[in-house]
Protein backbone atom coordinates (compact mmCIF):
# COMPACT_ATOMS: atom_id res chain seq x y z
CA UNK A 1 0.00 0.00 0.00
CA UNK A 2 1.70 3.37 -0.88
CA UNK A 3 1.61 6.39 1.48
CA UNK A 4 1.08 9.59 -0.57
CA UNK A 5 3.46 11.86 1.21
CA UNK A 6 2.14 16.03 1.85
CA UNK A 7 4.28 18.66 -0.24
CA UNK A 8 4.60 21.63 1.86
CA UNK A 9 2.69 23.55 -0.42
CA UNK A 10 -0.22 20.74 0.14
CA UNK A 11 0.42 21.26 4.09
CA UNK A 12 -0.18 24.74 3.87
CA UNK A 13 -3.37 25.02 2.21
CA UNK A 14 -4.29 22.60 4.21
CA UNK A 15 -3.32 25.03 7.55
CA UNK A 16 -5.35 27.38 5.82
CA UNK A 17 -9.02 25.76 5.48
CA UNK A 18 -9.10 24.71 8.98
CA UNK A 19 -10.42 26.50 11.41
CA UNK A 20 -8.43 28.90 13.96
CA UNK A 21 -9.28 27.61 16.81
CA UNK A 22 -7.93 26.92 20.09
CA UNK A 23 -10.22 23.33 19.81
CA UNK A 24 -8.44 22.15 16.63
CA UNK A 25 -5.04 20.39 17.11
CA UNK A 26 -3.22 19.55 13.62
CA UNK A 27 -0.42 16.94 14.11
CA UNK A 28 1.41 15.31 11.15
CA UNK A 29 0.19 11.38 10.25
CA UNK A 30 1.93 9.43 8.51
CA UNK A 31 4.00 11.89 6.06
CA UNK A 32 0.50 14.04 5.85
CA UNK A 33 -1.54 16.27 8.53
CA UNK A 34 -4.73 15.30 10.54
CA UNK A 35 -7.21 17.66 12.35
CA UNK A 36 -8.88 17.10 15.37
CA UNK A 37 -11.69 18.11 17.78
CA UNK A 38 -11.99 16.31 21.24
CA UNK A 39 -9.42 13.77 19.88
CA UNK A 40 -11.27 13.30 17.10
CA UNK A 41 -10.09 14.28 13.61
CA UNK A 42 -12.55 16.06 11.34
CA UNK A 43 -10.15 16.47 8.59
CA UNK A 44 -6.93 15.67 7.01
CA UNK A 45 -4.78 15.83 4.38
CA UNK A 46 -3.53 12.68 2.39
CA UNK A 47 -1.56 14.01 -0.66
CA UNK A 48 -2.77 16.72 -2.11
CA UNK A 49 -6.20 15.56 -1.16
CA UNK A 50 -8.71 17.49 2.07
CA UNK A 51 -10.67 14.71 2.94
CA UNK A 52 -13.58 15.57 5.62
CA UNK A 53 -16.17 13.64 8.07
CA UNK A 54 -19.44 14.99 7.31
CA UNK A 55 -22.61 14.26 9.17
CA UNK A 56 -24.57 11.93 6.91
CA UNK A 57 -26.91 14.94 5.02
CA UNK A 58 -23.92 16.87 4.19
CA UNK A 59 -22.10 13.88 3.36
CA UNK A 60 -24.82 12.67 0.39
CA UNK A 61 -25.24 16.58 -0.90
CA UNK A 62 -21.41 17.26 -0.94
CA UNK A 63 -21.16 13.67 -3.24
CA UNK A 64 -24.08 14.13 -5.01
CA UNK A 65 -23.12 17.78 -5.98
CA UNK A 66 -19.22 17.78 -6.51
CA UNK A 67 -16.91 15.45 -7.86
CA UNK A 68 -15.16 14.12 -4.75
CA UNK A 69 -12.88 11.57 -4.59
CA UNK A 70 -12.02 8.52 -2.10
CA UNK A 71 -9.67 9.74 0.90
CA UNK A 72 -6.92 7.62 2.02
CA UNK A 73 -5.00 4.92 -0.11
CA UNK A 74 -6.49 3.83 -3.33
CA UNK A 75 -6.33 0.40 -1.84
CA UNK A 76 -7.83 0.86 1.41
CA UNK A 77 -9.53 4.41 1.40
CA UNK A 78 -10.65 5.54 4.97
CA UNK A 79 -14.40 4.50 5.54
CA UNK A 80 -16.37 8.05 6.57
CA UNK A 81 -14.60 10.36 5.31
CA UNK A 82 -14.74 11.85 1.83
CA UNK A 83 -12.34 13.19 -0.34
CA UNK A 84 -12.68 17.16 -1.34
CA UNK A 85 -12.67 17.42 -5.41
CA UNK A 86 -9.05 17.63 -6.61
CA UNK A 87 -10.11 20.53 -9.21
CA UNK A 88 -10.69 22.39 -6.06
CA UNK A 89 -6.65 22.73 -5.67
CA UNK A 90 -6.31 24.12 -8.78
CA UNK A 91 -8.72 27.00 -8.56
CA UNK A 92 -7.12 29.45 -5.84
CA UNK A 93 -9.20 31.25 -3.40
CA UNK A 94 -12.36 30.14 -5.14
CA UNK A 95 -11.65 26.61 -4.10
CA UNK A 96 -10.07 27.13 -0.85
CA UNK A 97 -13.19 28.97 0.12
CA UNK A 98 -15.37 26.23 -0.72
CA UNK A 99 -12.71 23.79 0.80
CA UNK A 100 -13.02 26.13 4.15
CA UNK A 101 -16.66 26.12 4.14
CA UNK A 102 -16.83 21.94 3.68
CA UNK A 103 -14.28 21.85 6.64
CA UNK A 104 -15.56 23.89 8.83
CA UNK A 105 -19.28 22.00 8.51
CA UNK A 106 -16.42 18.84 9.35
CA UNK A 107 -15.47 20.53 12.24
CA UNK A 108 -19.26 21.19 13.67
CA UNK A 109 -20.44 18.27 13.03
CA UNK A 110 -17.33 16.39 14.61
CA UNK A 111 -17.10 18.74 17.67
CA UNK A 112 -20.46 17.73 18.81
CA UNK A 113 -19.84 13.86 18.96
CA UNK A 114 -18.26 12.57 22.40
CA UNK A 115 -14.82 13.05 23.02
CA UNK A 116 -11.99 10.44 22.57
CA UNK A 117 -11.04 8.76 24.97
CA UNK A 118 -6.58 8.50 25.68
CA UNK A 119 -5.64 5.52 25.35
CA UNK A 120 -4.61 4.18 28.33
CA UNK A 121 -0.75 3.78 29.15
CA UNK A 122 0.95 0.98 28.21
CA UNK A 123 2.66 -0.78 31.04
CA UNK A 124 6.26 -0.60 31.16
CA UNK A 125 8.27 -4.07 30.70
Amino acid sequence: MEMAKASDEAKERFRSVVPDSPEVVVKPMFGNLGAFVNGNMFAGLFGSTIGVKLSDADRQELESTERTVPFGPAERPMGGYTGLPEVWNAEGEGGDARASAWVEKAFEYVAGLPPKAPKAAKPRK
